[in-house]
């Protein structure tokens, strides 16, 4: 399985977002300036966070994203799917029905054991990504990450964060 790049920078751009205080925001420029990537790059993926409910934005001057929930009410199951999308990694195409001993249609109504085992696969890594929060990937981050990368994160925060209005949890 191959997930697309945008998964990942997702991801980091939601943990970011959830170092935030609350009513702040991040706009896309400094979250790309951030992540040294394109801002139409980040505003592409940032926007797709938005449409999935993920993000909430704000505009004006004190514009930008913030997460539209707790940190600890977003998965990274839900980050994942708003990416890449809700259907199947795995798609049957029923080859078992092609070449010199193809299986009729009409006797190939049952998933075969290929299909099944991938979907079943699947179900497990996606429950497993539902299982971790952007709150845990935050927790994680504050055991693994260097004190003083941590440190210049929270001082480029305070200085790139835009204070608006407070949101409802």
């Amino acid at each position: 399985m191959k997930l697309s790049e945008g998964v990942e920078w997702t991801l980091h751009a939601c943990s970011l977002l959830a170092l935030l205080p609350r009513g702040a925001t991040l706009p896309t420029a400094r979250l790309a300036e951030f992540f040294d990537l394109p801002p139409a790059y980040m505003a592409k993926h940032l926007q797709t966070l938005s449409r999935a409910g993920l993000l909430e934005t704000t505009v004006g001057p004190r514009g930008g994203y913030r997460l539209a929930r707790a940190p600890g009410r977003i998965s990274v199951r839900d980050v994942v799917v708003a990416v890449e999308g809700e259907g199947p990694c795995f798609r049957c195409r029923e080859i078992r029905q092609n070449g010199p001993c193809g299986l009729p249609a009409a006797r190939a109504r049952k998933p075969c054991g290929i299909a099944r085992v991938m979907w079943d696969a699947e179900a497990v890594w996606l429950a497993e990504l539902g299982k971790v929060s952007l709150a845990d990937l935050a927790a994680d981050a504050g055991r693994n990450v260097p004190r003083e990368q941590q440190e210049a994160t929270r001082a480029w925060l305070a200085e790139a964060a835009r204070s608006g209005p407070s949101r409802a949890d």
